[in-house]
């Protein structure tokens, strides 16, 4: 609370800061987690300090409490928004999720305490113009939210304020750190902890299955924040260059379905582009009318192409989009498969610097390190977001049966291009 001391003085405001013990958290999760209807660890960490501050506001007296909520979106606040190459439309994206992210818990928590909580950054006009100003005054280097941090310092604000670096709410109040200490103290994850405050399900979702690491690691990070994965839906393309779908080896959906336990939804598509999506629209009615699905689960890195159409799909819909992976560090990525103990292998290959040999081959460590030599060498997207190649998941945490391949070939396009067909396989114990 160091910088929330210096913004008082400066400012001549009052300040009151409430501090709690470690052993008064889980009173409070256990008051919060119901009120917000959600045991997501992010929501709960952010929801403990907002708690805090209605809870003294309500003491104080105090009606209605301004919230700089949604500057982050509109001005680019964010790394995304630093790697992305249309950065309003990232905004946009952020936007349309920030209801199911952020609002409905902190309307909720302000209700409970029976305060009215007023957003100035979410104005309707202010958002339309926002998305109007173009992206050369909303980020330059790794310098964001310019235009806004310009203005804070013509108001008059100290530059040393308008230029401070973002800190998440759930890791400078330190209870990210809380919640990680006093679940460790029951041998359980932050996930598993938080549960047993609220033992309820987060929306039910379904999860794009292709078959792939990105789509299976995205599922992980759902069923790690306790959303409920309804089941999947994989779509099987006729068109192998698909730039919306998996190409090689979706069959295998049933068996990586078998092992997780999920239904799965599957739909054939010509693989047309743009009428494609058709297929994708009709499985996901399917999923809402069998499955009561909320959401849509994508395994997109750095796709605009595919994200944006899933989303289009999902607000026609009226069901969420969620993109857990979305520009996460492609060898980060691949660090934290291995680390999840997820095993996996290249199927296809269209790169220089692979070839056939790759094809089959348990990704491990060691690979890892040939790639991020061909990344320095060639350029090539480690995690294959550039179409350098495909993968095929073999086993994963929430499978209960890992995927063996017993017979495959290998169909050669060019040297740097090839496919390995599975023609059979099964599951077999772990």
């Amino acid at each position: 609370f160091i910088w929330a001391q210096k913004v008082a003085k400066e400012l001549e405001l009052n300040l009151n800061i409430t501090q709690i013990k470690l052993n008064e958290v889980s009173k409070y999760l256990k008051k919060i987690l119901p009120i917000i209807e959600d045991n997501n660890v992010v929501k709960a960490g952010v929801a403990l300090p907002f708690y805090l501050a209605a809870e003294e506001a309500k003491k104080d007296g105090v009606r209605i409490l301004f919230s700089g909520l949604g500057s982050e979106e509109i001005f680019a606040g964010y790394d995304r928004h630093k790697n992305s190459l249309k950065i309003n439309e990232e905004c946009l994206s952020g936007l349309r999720k920030i209801y199911e992210r952020d609002l409905y818990r902190d309307d909720t928590i302000t209700m409970f305490n029976t305060i009215e909580l007023r957003l100035p950054f979410l104005d309707k006009n202010l958002v339309e113009f926002s998305l109007k100003i173009p992206s050369k005054y909303k980020i330059v280097g790794e310098r964001n939210k310019v235009i806004l941090r310009e203005i804070a310092k013509r108001q008059g604000l100290n530059e040393e304020f308008a230029e401070r670096k973002k800190k998440a709410a759930q890791y400078g109040s330190n209870f990210d750190k809380a919640i990680e200490k006093l679940a460790k103290a029951e041998n359980k994850n932050k996930s598993q902890y938080l549960k047993k405050f609220y033992d309820f399900g987060n929306v039910r979702v379904a999860s794009l299955l292709s078959t792939g690491k990105d789509s299976c690691l995205a599922t992980q990070i759902m069923l790690e924040q306790n959303y409920a994965v309804s089941c999947f839906i994989t779509i099987n393309s006729k068109n192998q260059d698909s730039y919306m779908y998996h190409g090689p080896n979706t069959h295998l959906a049933k068996l990586q379905s078998e092992a997780a336990g999920i239904p799965l939804i599957v739909k054939e598509t010509e693989g047309e582009k743009e009428k494609e999506l058709e297929e994708l629209k009709d499985a996901i009615r399917d999923a809402i009318k069998k499955y009561k699905i909320e959401g849509v689960v994508t395994g997109a890195l750095f796709s605009n192409y595919q994200r944006e159409r899933v989303e289009k799909i999902c607000d026609e819909l009226g069901v969420k989009c969620f993109s857990p992976l979305w520009h996460m560090d492609q060898s980060k990525e691949l660090e934290f498969l291995l680390n999840k103990g997820f095993k996996f292998c290249m199927i296809k290959i269209a790169a220089e610097g692979l070839d056939k040999s790759w094809l089959g081959k348990i990704i491990t460590k060691k690979e890892l390190d040939k790639l991020e030599v061909l990344r320095k060498k060639l350029e090539i997207n480690v995690a294959g977001e550039g179409g350098e190649y495909e993968s095929l998941v073999l086993d994963a945490p929430f499978f209960s049966k890992e995927l063996k391949i017993q017979k495959s070939r290998v169909l050669k396009e060019s040297n740097i291009e090839a496919t390995l067909i599975v023609e059979k396989a099964s599951l077999v114990k772990k």
